[in-house]
């Protein structure tokens, strides 16, 4: 059994590698290969790695489990600490949180902040990636007015600058030459980012990281498109702040701000465990207020899995409150004296006092108005302007289904209006110790079930969305036959529905008709069928080889009719920008004296943006529509 290795900042990583000599560097990442199998767990909570007879290494965590400093890290070697062994076992080890988060809001009558670093899973995560705002080319929505916001400094501008050509430089590498010293550079970067003032583009430049990785140690949960996005986001915010614009949803904040809420009546609507890459693990509570108005409480700490399961029914830390979250979810709260930040989290300040309410089903009360109108409406409300899809993303929304049975790995479903279009639900957190899987498996072998399901839309993908709660529709015979005490709903990530929750097979055959003749196989996918497909191979592409990759892929015959479907089908944008950057990539400059020489990066890197920016754009055109009503019968015209 492998030794658990302690979190290792990134600036201590960055140095390390850093004080290496060329001649080291070539070598660290076959040094770094293996070094995780051969550490030792000592007594004193170090970790110590053996290279041969003259050389240990030795991890010296602080109090918070964590090196943070230069210091914890020693080798008995005559060229320590600029030695590669000390640079591999820091390399080994996974990277830290950048700094610890702080929950407590501060004391009544004063606005109190809550710590928000570059990992910790601020919201609850739909992968066993990090947990963190999702890659778009959309800048998220503005903290504060920008009219409020100070232009930024020259040591901003030079520290976006220096990311910006660390991250060019990685792209252009790619995965396979995007080794440790590659990954130093964007540590190094990110690090004066973060001093500097710029939070978001640390944290896009560590998710980079951690997703190169990924792919280099080719783990499991890794996806190829995931670390596509994680780039456009990194070029796009470094690109921009380094160009001088200071713009408030890019320069981001490291600390959010609570203000006074007052007095707050709030009714449970469902809970979601959190689990992300970093470690982080715990729950998150979400609440209505009667005005429609959404909250939430979260408990998320170092702890994994272990945590994201048993924070389900730990208590919740609010005003003296003798509820736990499983309570509270299908509970309510009276609160005096409230703190919220702007993102609707309730903060715990000495001065909150809290006191239970009783709970109400999600037919009555607050929760009501979620399953009153269409998805399609919900989810074109979510995107009416560019700086919420953020939102979107992690908002929820509710709407009656019908089961019509599974398809691959979702689960399809006819939402209960008019010439609705197909859905396919997909778990909340694919993570197997979860129950969100087992739950969907079992509602698929009921066709015909009536369901209300209250979910997150997936605009990633077409007409998707990812449950978080289900309950049965009011009314309806074919449907969820839940206990009394839950409250007419099942939180998909903490209870597992059996078959005593389920219709007995009687009642299936008077419901028999309403699932619908339609069969999976005809479930259209607007994103799946258009030609767009090319642009993305060749992004991805990118990412995964490099720059020689997409220059080699532009080289040939082929290559030149490779965008003809892009522009039959109208994409006309997309096959000049894809064509572009293929040409880029191919570009080989030479000196004075014909020689060839090493072209500049930027050049690649703003005609790859430029494309996968045109990319995020016309792919979530296409989620948009996947969600609108269509005449029965009827499939979405081709883009």
């Amino acid at each position: 059994m492998s030794t658990e290795l302690p979190p290792v900042a990134p600036e201590v990583l960055a140095e390390a590698v850093e004080s290496l000599t060329a001649r080291l560097r070539k070598k660290l990442d076959d040094a770094t290969a293996g070094c995780a199998a051969a550490a030792t767990g000592e007594a004193d909570g170090s970790v110590t790695f053996r290279f041969g007879e003259d050389a240990v290494v030795t991890l010296r965590p602080g109090p918070a489990g964590t090196v943070t400093e230069a210091g914890q890290a020693t080798c008995t070697c005559l060229l320590a600490p600029r030695c590669l062994h000390r640079a591999a076992a820091l390399g080994a080890a996974p990277l830290a949180d950048t700094a610890p988060p702080e929950p407590e809001p501060g004391p009544a009558g004063a606005a109190g902040t809550e710590q928000t670093t570059a990992a910790e899973p601020a919201e609850p995560a739909a992968s066993a990636e990090p947990a963190e705002p999702a890659a778009s080319a959309e800048p998220a929505e503005p903290a504060e007015s920008a009219e409020s916001v100070p232009a930024l400094t020259a040591a901003q501008v030079g520290a976006a600058a220096a990311l910006w050509h660390a991250a060019t430089e990685a792209l252009a590498a790619g995965v396979t030459a995007g080794g440790a010293v590659v990954q130093a550079e964007l540590l190094r970067a990110a690090h004066t980012a973060r001093l500097a003032g710029l939070p978001r583009a640390e944290a896009a430049a560590l998710r980079v990281v951690r997703g190169l990785r990924a792919a280099r140690e080719r783990r499991t949960a890794h996806r190829l498109g995931d670390l596509t996005g994680s780039f456009r986001e990194l070029l796009y915010t470094a690109g921009v702040l380094a160009s001088g614009t200071a713009d408030p949803a890019l320069t981001g904040t490291s600390r959010r701000a609570y203000t006074q809420g007052g007095s707050l009546q709030v009714q449970g609507l469902c809970r979601e465990p959190v689990l992300s890459a970093t470690g982080y693990g715990g729950v998150v509570t979400h609440l209505l207020a009667p005005d429609g108005s959404r909250y939430s409480i979260s408990d998320v700490r170092p702890g994994g899995l272990a945590r994201a399961r048993g924070a389900g029914r730990a208590s919740v830390a609010l005003g003296g409150a003798t509820l736990d979250h499983a309570g509270l979810a299908r509970g309510g709260l009276r609160i005096v004296g409230a703190t919220v930040s702007p993102e609707g989290r309730l903060g715990a300040g000495r001065g909150v006092k809290a006191t239970p309410l009783p709970g109400a089903a999600w037919s009555d009360g607050p929760a009501a108005p979620l399953f009153a109108r269409p998805a399609a409406e919900a989810v074109a409300a979510l995107l009416a302007t560019p700086g919420e899809a953020a939102e979107a993303e992690t908002a929820l929304i509710g709407c009656d289904v019908t089961v019509v049975g599974a398809a691959g790995d979702h689960l399809l479903v006819r939402e209960a209006v008019p010439h609705a279009p197909l859905l396919r639900l997909l778990p909340a957190h694919p993570h197997p110790e979860l129950p969100h899987t087992e739950n969907l498996r079992r509602i698929a072998s009921y066709p015909g079930l009536r369901l209300r399901v209250l979910g997150r839309p997936d605009l990633d993908r077409a007409a998707t969305l990812r449950p978080v709660a289900v309950g049965p529709v009011p009314g309806a015979q074919y449907t969820l036959r839940l206990p009394g005490e839950w409250l007419g709903r099942a939180d998909l990530g903490y209870e597992r529905l059996q078959g005593e929750h389920f219709p007995p097979p009687d009642a299936a055959a008077a419901a028999a008709g309403e699932a619908g003749p339609v069969p999976a196989a005809d479930a259209p996918d607007p994103l799946a069928d258009a030609p767009l497909w090319r642009v993305r191979r060749l992004l991805e592409t990118g990412v995964a080889g490099g720059r020689r990759a997409v220059a080699e892929a532009a080289r040939g015959t082929a290559a030149q009719a490779a965008y003809g479907p892009l522009r039959r089908a109208g994409l006309t944008a997309a096959a000049d920008l894809a064509t572009a950057l293929a040409a880029e990539a191919d570009r080989r400059p030479r000196d004075a004296f014909g020689r060839l020489a090493d072209p500049s990066p930027d050049g690649y890197a703003w005609a790859w943006l430029a494309a996968a920016t045109h990319l995020a754009a016309a792919e979530r055109s296409l989620v948009a529509a996947s969600w609108t009503a269509t005449p029965e019968g009827a499939t979405p015209a081709a883009p």
